[in-house]
């Protein structure tokens, strides 16, 4: 914030998120917490939001704000950022400080910028990145940052762009004619399309993960909390302790994932030591062979399918496969600009690059964005059942 106030950006105020980055149930829903209770879509009012950056993105979307910020430690900018029509940037993990953002995991936590125009989005990571003493992981950050609003010349010929096939039936068929319309218009402007259709995402990832954001998430928060002046909660079991007898936290699902958590061990024992430094070497690994194997500028695809109905009773997730695991364990930068519109839903399209790249994938989303012009301010509607008939386009 310090550096947004000092940049001459007006600070409006803090928004709704899915409680404690939807890192407290698996059956938690995104945009929901006990102090500020539900967010909603605000194309569609019973659709969700996604999460955890929920708040920021409608913000964003919504015209509350010029911009936002959010934080990502796996979808938590680029879901909320597709779900909600907005561009929503997923810097290099080390590029923007995570001083004072309350944690999940040190090797996988950013923030980053929420805007409806990836110049906006630039502006704010203009002025959000760079080093901080306070957090190590931003050493060199002054030394790779650049001008990211510098996207006068941003253009898509000869940029080589992968797009990850999906297994046929993974989207809807209306999302899968966006991908289409969308491959078409950065052919129109002189992109080169490989379409990669045998790659896997190696099957241990899941499990690994689960393990490394486990084992941070305890150590992480009770180093946080304990550094609070003034606070009843010191550490994950005081938290699991206040939830317990908390009505309003229990009243629509539980805390598996805090006690599973709690359960762990620390950041020396072995099981975690394995996991992490296994689960860096196969998503940087696979995600750095076809950047070098195909010589790719990006790596692109739908970044979610459009937004499911927001449900207490069986929390249905995201409903299509998402583009986020693999950048977001690799530490890769990803985007998401909107890309037309499924029943009405708005569809993002992600730009994912290597380490460092942050410009270059910035520069590639403002070309699409200038050259496709997808983005439509969103109608409040109450619901797509209800709106039956309501004129609305099929795609795009």
């Amino acid at each position: 914030m310090a550096r947004l106030r000092a940049a001459g950006a007006v600070i409006l105020g803090k928004t709704n998120l899915s409680e404690w980055a939807n890192f407290r149930s698996s059956y938690s829903i995104s945009g929901w917490s006990g102090v500020g209770g539900l967010v909603k879509n605000p194309y569609v009012l019973d659709r969700n939001p996604c999460g955890s950056s929920s708040g920021s993105a409608v913000a964003a979307s919504a015209s509350l704000a010029a911009a936002a910020i959010g934080t990502e430690t796996n979808g938590s900018l680029v879901c909320p950022g597709s779900f909600n029509g907005i561009v929503s940037f997923k810097p290099t993990v080390g590029l923007v400080s995570r001083t004072h953002v309350v944690p999940i995991s040190h090797t996988q936590d950013t923030a980053g910028p929420m805007a409806r125009s990836v110049a906006d989005a630039a502006l704010v990571l203009n002025a959000i990145a760079g080093s901080d003493v306070a957090d190590a992981v931003t050493a060199d950050a002054d030394a790779r940052k650049s001008d990211y609003a510098g996207l006068s010349g941003a253009s898509l010929r000869d940029k080589r762009l992968g797009v990850i096939t999906a297994a046929p039936g993974a989207f809807p068929a209306q999302t899968a004619a966006l991908l289409n319309q969308a491959l078409a218009a950065l052919k129109a402007q002189g992109a080169q399309i490989l379409e990669i259709n045998d790659f896997t995402v190696p099957p241990q990832i899941a499990a690994d993960e689960k393990v490394v954001l486990q084992t941070e998430f305890k150590a992480d928060l009770n180093a946080y909390l304990a550094s609070l002046p003034a606070s009843r909660v010191r550490s994950l079991s005081d938290l699991i302790a206040f939830n317990a007898t908390s009505p309003r936290e229990i009243i629509l699902f539980g805390q598996n994932i805090l006690t599973e958590s709690q359960a762990r061990g620390d950041l020396g024992d072995t099981e975690y030591v394995r996991a992490r430094d296994e689960i860096k070497s196969l998503t940087s690994g696979a995600l750095d062979d076809l950047f070098t194997r195909l010589r790719l500028d990006a790596v692109i695809r739908p970044t979610n399918g459009p937004a499911v109905l927001t449900d207490i009773v069986r929390n249905v997730g995201y409903g299509s496969p998402d583009s986020a695991s693999l950048p977001a364990e690799a530490g890769y930068p990803h985007l998401t600009v909107p890309m037309g519109y499924d029943h009405g839903l708005p569809v993002g399209l992600s730009f994912i690059g290597p380490a460092w790249s942050d410009a270059a994938i910035l520069a590639l989303g403002h070309a699409f964005e200038q050259a496709f012009h997808a983005r439509k301010p969103p109608a409040f509607l109450p619901s797509l059942e209800s709106s039956a008939g309501s004129a609305f386009e099929p795609a795009r």
